[in-house]
């Protein structure tokens, strides 16, 4: 069949090739059944055209293609093929099954892959008359390509442009196979060939662009204003070297931007986010975090005046939701640029209210640990705010040295302030922890027992927060301390001394036969 796009000039066909050129990245070969499970994705989100692989190139390929042509429901499946009679009938082999198969072929055309096969002009434009001609008396949805188009002398590319079209090509695709060409060429070349080659307003002229000087997208984008109606691209932009054309960049800057470019598609962008990121886990490519529409930070604001206008309007600082890819919402991730007014709203989505004045003590530990925290999640959130909650500090820590290792015993020196006043002290002992807690009681002294000490990490990564849990009983009366660090010592002297202030106000609530029962940090 030949997809007619005359009754509505707006209408741009989406052509992906992930599974052709995507797979082509090196390391980012996909299993049968990803390729089986990418192809559906792929038909269920409206994609136009499936390049669903290579025919020819490998029994593993012209199965998934085959397979691939069978399962189908709407999108037209296409296979790849060299300018060449065998490579096109194991392709028409591999998609014969599909409701609307097509035959794509190829050949270079500029003089450096003219050189290849070393064939002179007249020979290579008898090759395109043949092949194309062959593959047309298979299906009546041929492809042409002439590989590295944007480096191909202006004259032979129209002429064998022509020859194409003449031969039966219902599509002629213009690559730019080496990223080469800028927008403004791009469009000037496409509008020229509609305007020179005879036949062109009969066929679609198609665009594919490769990102080495990362301009895939905008390449892409011009073309089509210039007529072209078909873009070649893939998910997440795979493909060989710098990737191709992004097929979500595309389809969203259409929408995004219909003011300028009136174009439409039929993609269902709220399936962008989930393809991407199995796209992403099948080919084992990571998606950097800025990239467009899909990295991880495409909405997310870490800034303060950022988050600071996200809060009072999401227009501020997006030019698209991100409901309209797939995502649940904008992120506002804490980090050392962060605000009060994004701290506080962290803390309301967590369930958690606090006053001006816990606030601010929670806001200025929050900046601390961001300094030293690339990110600071949720439940650092947490922990910090049960570190602060409001209770006795007759003790406080001042400073804290710990030397350590396989040299001898570690030792620790200790400033706190006790009632007002500075006092320090050195201790020894098994470890980083027994030798500060042996320096604090030397400064307190106090018959309290270590009944508990428990660390946990509150986050991933060699730069969590730990979480340290002390528990102390003294004459039947218990107090737990807790508090949070990036060092765990001094977590640990910070959760013992909390548990120390709270003996000392529970000795102070306490007189004869009244109730010893346990003193917890929720309770101040």
């Amino acid at each position: 069949m030949t997809i007619d796009t005359s009754a509505d000039n707006s209408r741009v066909l989406i052509f992906d090739t992930t599974l052709r050129d995507g797979e082509q990245s090196p390391g980012a070969t996909m299993t049968h059944e990803e390729k089986l499970e990418i192809a559906e994705l792929l038909d269920d989100m409206g994609v136009d055209i499936i390049e669903a692989g290579f025919p020819i190139a490998s029994e593993g390929d012209f199965r998934a293609v085959s397979e691939i042509a069978q399962r189908s429901k709407n999108s037209v499946i296409c296979g790849l093929a060299r300018a060449q009679l065998p490579d096109i009938d194991r392709c028409m082999e591999a998609i014969k099954h599909a409701a609307q198969p097509r035959i794509h072929t190829f050949i270079g055309t500029s003089p450096l892959h003219r050189a290849i096969p070393n064939l002179t002009m007249d020979e290579m434009a008898d090759r395109i008359h043949q092949t194309v001609s062959h593959a047309r008396n298979l299906t009546d949805n041929v492809q042409w390509s002439p590989m590295d188009a944007t480096r191909t002398e202006w004259d032979y590319l129209c002429r064998v442009i022509e020859i194409a079209i003449k031969a039966g090509a219902t599509t002629i695709n213009i690559p730019d196979t080496v990223g080469y060409t800028a927008p403004r060429e791009s469009a000037d070349l496409i509008r020229r060939l509609i305007e020179t080659v005879p036949g062109a307003d009969e066929i679609v002229f198609a665009t594919h662009c490769h990102n080495d000087l990362g301009m895939a997208t905008a390449n892409s984008l011009a073309a089509v204003e210039a007529g072209a109606r078909q873009i070649e691209c893939t998910i997440n932009g795979l493909g060989e070297r710098a990737g191709n054309t992004a097929l979500e960049e595309v389809v969203m800057a259409m929408k995004v931007r219909n003011d300028i470019m009136p174009f439409s598609t039929g993609i269902d962008t709220k399936k962008i986010m989930h393809i991407s990121r199995r796209v992403s886990t099948v080919s084992g490519f990571q998606v950097q975090p800025n990239k467009a529409i899909v990295g991880k930070n495409a909405f997310a604001h870490e800034s303060g005046i950022h988050q600071d206008g996200m809060l009072k309007n999401a227009e501020t600082f997006e030019i698209m939701r991100p409901e309209d890819v797939g995502l649940a919402g904008t992120s506002l991730p804490l980090g050392k640029h962060s605000g009060r007014a994004a701290l506080r709203a962290k803390l309301k989505e967590l369930g958690t209210e606090v006053g001006d004045n816990q606030l601010k003590d929670i806001f200025v530990r929050f900046k601390d640990l961001a300094d030293r925290k690339k990110e600071v999640f949720d439940d650092d959130i947490l922990a910090l705010v049960s570190a602060t909650t409001e209770g006795a500090d007759a003790i406080s820590l001042v400073n804290l040295r710990v030397v350590c290792g396989t040299g001898g015993p570690a030792e620790a020196q200790i400033e706190l302030e006790i009632d007002g006043t500075d006092q320090t002290a050195t201790c020894e002992g098994d470890g980083p922890v027994d030798a500060t807690f042996k320096a604090i009681r030397e400064l307190h002294p106090n018959k309290a027992r270590l009944q508990l000490y428990q660390v946990n990490a509150v986050t991933a990564g060699t730069d969590a927060q730990a979480t340290v849990s002390v528990r102390l009983e003294e004459d039947g009366m218990i107090a737990t301390g807790q508090s949070a660090d990036t060092d765990t010592v001094v977590a640990s002297a910070l959760a013992y001394i909390q548990a120390l202030n709270r003996l000392v106000v529970r000795r102070a609530k306490v007189g004869p036969g009244a109730d010893k029962r346990e003193i917890s940090y929720k309770e101040l």
